[in-house]
């Protein structure tokens, strides 16, 4: 359980650094996937996911 607040909080401090460091990019970022249709941002999701759990696979030596 402690892992898995570790990697949240990883996430808050990757995202917080990227909006702090380049706010008007990660605006055109958001309007941008504002537009792309439902099926892409699904897809997109799917496969992040996919290559998460793929790297913590390797990382944790299943």
């Amino acid at each position: 359980m402690t892992d898995l607040f570790t990697a949240l909080a990883l996430v808050l401090v990757i995202e917080g650094a990227l909006y702090a460091l380049f706010p008007n990019a990660m605006r055109r970022v958001i309007a941008e996937a504002l537009a792309l249709p439902e099926n892409h941002m699904r897809a997109a999701g799917l496969v992040a996911a996919m290559a998460g759990v793929g790297l913590v696979w390797l990382l944790r030596g299943a």
